[in-house]
């Protein structure tokens, strides 16, 4: 059984994703759970003392209204730990610093999260010790078995947490009791009754000052390599036998070992774009070339499009596209399940004659089943109507699931480091085909929907 966390050491703590996301997070946790008890350190290479901490913890915790007892005794016992992240000495140091069970969670590029890890292998570790990383896990396939064994001569695989944070949305859990607490969906979930799904995270975000990663990695492996085949692995794959890490994780496993491309062709199943110039909201965006810290001979693309095939029984001729982008007109985060149409409609009625769609929404949380019905003024004639539920926020940030799980010791929520290599393997052609110059790089100005022959989805 897997050790609970007493101290969790935060690498990179001065970042961005630091004071946005993960200290948020543990502030929520300890407000909604008071009855836990954890201690924090804070560690990067800036020069801050721990006052200077405690300060970027408060802000943070104020973001979510921390309060209470516990958020209060963390506070107050937090501190700051000076070190090189790729230094053993200082990694030695640094867990001297922990008490009882400690975790380190890499708020780090992965490429400094990869030497990290090395520089641990010449340290006694303490007992327990829980590692936490922050996706993408390595740069391609080789890489991520690289990274796998380096992290295998450390620590068990069952206290390696690969964070994908879409893995903690309310969205994600509301997939399993939707499809697997209702027999009138479960028995229509293959390739008789749905004709295709889409999974779609539009943003009208753009760069957001975020370059220096952002222009190494694009839009395919920032989005798709990881969180929507990781969406993509719970709306496709088998019931497991119960929502324990080991069933859990090996149901989805399976499904994305049978997954690749479609027709084994990415060139026809792919696409990409970057934005122009454009206008979101009133705001003047410059082209994604033109921002500050780009590289534009690289050509990195802020919108990806690919479709694959899942080979199995229950998926046979099933396309399922992932697209995600930056900089568009209308941010959308949902989750398309179109199925069949009719076989049959009397002669007589005339009206729309649409597919039933299920949509299942991120943040807000909600789903939609649209349908035909007869119209309300003439009942041969079919109208469309839509039913809406809405799941609400959940109890917890996504942030909030993952680290209770890391904390917890319970890996469900994390990405096991066969998935991790199974995600590379199944973009990589696309990724070659990209690189060779075989799918153009279009362009869409910013605030628009892409570019204009793109045919819409969903």
């Amino acid at each position: 059984m897997t050790q609970s966390v007493d101290t969790l050491v935060i690498l990179g703590a001065s970042g961005d994703l630091t004071s946005r996301l993960l200290l948020p997070a543990i502030g929520q946790l300890l407000t909604d759970q008071p009855t836990r008890s954890v201690t924090l350190i804070g560690s990067s290479s800036d020069d801050l003392d721990d006052d200077a901490w405690r300060a970027i913890v408060s802000k943070s915790f104020s973001t979510v209204d921390a309060r209470g007892d516990t958020v209060e005794k963390l506070l107050k016992e937090t501190r700051y730990v000076k070190a090189d992240a790729t230094s053993a000495d200082d990694l030695k140091s640094l867990l001297g610093e922990a008490t009882g069970v400690p975790a380190l969670y890499f708020a780090l590029p992965p490429a400094v999260t990869a030497k990290a890890c090395e520089a641990l292998q010449t340290l006694d570790l303490p007992d327990g010790l829980t590692l936490a990383l922050e996706k993408p896990f390595g740069t391609d396939r080789e890489s991520a078995v690289r990274l796998n064994a380096t992290l295998a001569t450390l620590v068990p695989e069952d206290r390696i947490h690969r964070v994908d944070h879409f893995l903690g949305r309310s969205s994600v859990f509301n997939i399993l009791g939707v499809r697997f607490a209702n027999s009138i969906l479960e028995p229509l979930w293959d390739g008789l009754r749905i004709q295709r799904v889409d999974v779609i995270y539009d943003e009208t975000l753009a760069l957001e000052g975020r370059a220096r990663y952002y222009d190494g990695a694009g839009a395919l492996v920032d989005m798709i390599q990881s969180h929507l085949l990781q969406v993509m692995a719970v709306l496709a794959m088998e019931p497991p036998s119960t929502l324990g890490e080991a069933d859990l994780r090996d149901a989805k496993e399976l499904v994305l070992r049978a997954t690749k491309v479609w027709g084994d062709d990415p060139v026809a199943a792919s696409r990409r774009a970057r934005y122009a110039a454009g206008e979101i909201d009133g705001t003047t965006l410059p082209a994604y070339a033109d921002e500050a810290g780009v590289d534009p001979s690289r050509e990195t693309e802020t919108l990806a499009e690919v479709t694959l095939q899942v080979d199995t029984w229950r998926w046979k001729g099933v396309p399922f596209t992932l697209r995600s982008g930056k900089a568009l007109g209308s941010r959308r985060r949902e989750m398309v399940i179109t199925f069949t149409p009719a076989q049959h409609i009397p002669t007589g009625l005339s009206g729309t004659t649409e597919p039933a769609k299920l949509r299942l929404l991120f943040a807000p949380d909600s789903m939609s089943l649209e349908l035909n019905i007869n119209g309300t003024d003439d009942p041969m004639k079919l109208e469309r109507t839509t039913l809406t539920a809405d799941f609400g926020p959940g109890a917890l940030l996504a942030y909030g699931e993952v680290l209770e799980g890391i904390l917890d010791g319970d890996p469900s929520l994390s990405v096991r480091a066969d998935t991790a290599v199974e995600c590379w393997r199944i973009v990589e052609p696309v990724l070659a085909a990209w690189h060779d110059g075989r799918v153009p790089l279009e362009e869409y100005p910013a605030g628009s929907g892409g570019p204009g022959d793109w045919a819409p989805l969903g």
